[in-house]
């Protein structure tokens, strides 16, 4: 199909949708429908993958068994939505009202909310594996998952899996991850305050310019290779548990950031006098 026909078809959809006619198993894959009034809309089993639907309006619309991976619905109105069985997966949610919807046996694993998603009342969302402020994550495998920025404050993530994960800018203040993998993990500049990272394993970790200001630490699987440069709030007493590991990891490189995780704490140390 051409560029033209594949426009004049997404067109001719869009605006059966907005006339409510059904447009069952069509193919919306990583269409633009952003802002769209489709209140009522029929999307039942429609492939939605990577769509673009933040801002549109799907208030009563027919989304059941609907492929919503990776698409983005922040700040979309699916109030009184028909979501049974949708798939859900890795969809940006931040901001979208969900009141009235249905999600019954919808799969929202490792969709991103935020403190203003608006749920379904009595809608168990804190442990249906979506990632947010509260979110019930205890074991869960993220490996490599894209977390930047995520709000995981007061989160569970007790033994997660979360080797290569990229959690740059994230705020896990007051986060549980004693027990968690977080390997080759990158949290530059995430805020960790107050978090407990018992037995966590940070081997090869980006932790540069964390926020670490009341960690709780007693005990560290590994921190070879680990980054600590410019580390904020490093309490004395877990600076010096850092520093009475093993050489063996004290002295083993970054390969991210070509720097050894003595000389990341020393550097560490210097800035902070």
């Amino acid at each position: 199909m051409t560029a033209k026909n594949s426009n004049i078809s997404l067109s001719s959809n869009i605006a059966a949708l907005k006339a409510g006619e059904a447009v069952n198993h069509e193919d919306l894959y990583q269409s633009d429908l952003r802002g769209l009034d489709l209140q009522r809309a029929n999307l039942r089993q429609t492939n939605l993958v990577g769509a673009n639907l933040s801002g549109a309006n799907l208030s009563g619309a027919d989304l059941s068994g609907a492929d919503l991976r990776k698409a983005d619905l922040q700040g979309a109105d699916l109030s009184n939505a028909n979501l049974q069985g949708a798939f859900l997966h890795r969809t940006s949610v931040q901001k979208a009202n969900f009141s009235g919807a249905n999600l019954e046996g919808a799969k929202l694993q490792a969709a991103r909310y935020d403190q203003d998603t608006i749920w379904p009342e009595g809608f168990a969302y804190k442990s249906c594996g979506a990632i947010g402020p509260g979110a019930n994550l205890s074991g869960a495998h993220l490996n490599t998952a894209n977390l930047r920025d995520a709000d995981l404050r007061n989160a569970n993530l007790l033994g997660a899996y979360l080797c290569g994960a990229d959690l740059t800018g994230a705020n896990l203040q007051n986060a549980r991850l004693s027990g968690a993998d977080l390997r080759l993990a990158y949290l530059t500049g995430a805020d960790l305050r107050n978090a407990r990272l018992n037995n966590v394993d940070l081997q090869g970790a980006d932790l540069r310019a964390t926020n670490f200001s009341g960690v709780e630490i007693e005990y560290l699987q590994s921190i070879a290779g680990a980054d600590f440069t410019l580390v904020q709030g490093l309490s004395e007493a877990i600076r010096a548990l850092l520093l009475s590991r093993p050489a063996l990891e004290l002295d083993a490189w970054n390969s991210f950031t070509r720097k050894t995780t003595r000389q990341s704490l020393e550097v560490g140390d210097s800035a902070n006098k």
